[in-house]
């Protein structure tokens, strides 16, 4: 039992030390950096990528879901299906945009503003389990870069953890030929956490741009447009001068 005991302290002396430095202030937060033309040609494409991505696979879950609430199961579960590959496809544009992004984290020059990932604006328990685990940690890393790289890997293990448990419990309905209306609130509250976890990885690939050096900007870009998925739009790599 020391050994809990002792986390227990770390992680009461971690909020109070962060009281003292401010970390927690409720105050005006500045609002986002202006990005600038190089930096705007590298975000623009990925956000309207993700941004239309998202909106299609809302779409076809709010028309399955419309089904279902119609009598139609057949087609309701004909559209799951079809969402099905577009969370995948966003998934994997969600993944490699945050692994590339902590790939150049040791080239951001300046602090990165960190956002909170707060347990309660989540909402089905598997995502819930995470960020409280997620929040514990975060009370123990002072440093902006490092919490900003935890903020980073946690939306990635969030993003794959949410997609392997929806694919999970839909192959495990297809196969039992069974969708209960518990397994119509799990999709539902999934769906709502995925769609939390797509913004806040663009507003942390939006954050991180400007804190890297003009130089940089080039290779970064490149290396976005090497990792993304087959059809995702092409990203700048000009550099302004």
């Amino acid at each position: 039992m020391e050994w809990v005991f002792g986390g227990l302290v770390l992680v009461a002396f971690g909020a109070v030390l962060r009281r003292v430095l401010r970390m927690n202030s409720d105050g005006p937060k500045p609002g986002p950096v202006p990005l600038g033309l190089a930096r705007e040609a590298i975000y623009r494409p990925i956000a309207l990528e993700l941004e239309t991505q998202a909106a299609i696979l809302g779409i076809s879950l709010n028309d399955a879901f419309e089904e279902r609430d119609s009598g139609h199961s057949d087609n309701a579960w004909c559209l799951v299906h079809l969402s099905t590959s577009e969370w995948g496809r966003l998934a994997e544009i969600v993944v490699a945009l945050l692994n590339t992004v902590n790939e150049y984290m040791p080239l951001a020059r300046v602090a990165v503003p960190v956002r909170s990932l707060a347990t309660q604006h989540f909402k089905s328990r598997i995502m819930i389990e995470l960020m409280r685990t997620h929040e514990l940690v975060q009370q123990l890393v002072f440093r902006s870069k490092l919490r900003f790289q935890l903020h980073i890997r946690t939306l990635r293990r969030a993003a794959e953890t949410v997609t392997a448990d929806f694919r999970h419990e839909y192959h495990a309905a297809e196969d039992a030929g069974n969708q209960s209306p518990d397994l119509w609130r799990l999709l539902d509250l999934e769906a709502h956490d995925f769609d939390l976890i797509t913004k806040e990885t663009l507003l942390a690939f939006r954050a991180f741009l400007p804190c890297l050096r003009d130089s940089d900007l080039a290779g970064f870009a490149a290396e976005i447009k090497s990792v993304m998925p087959r059809g995702v739009r092409t990203v700048s790599v000009a550099v302004e001068r």
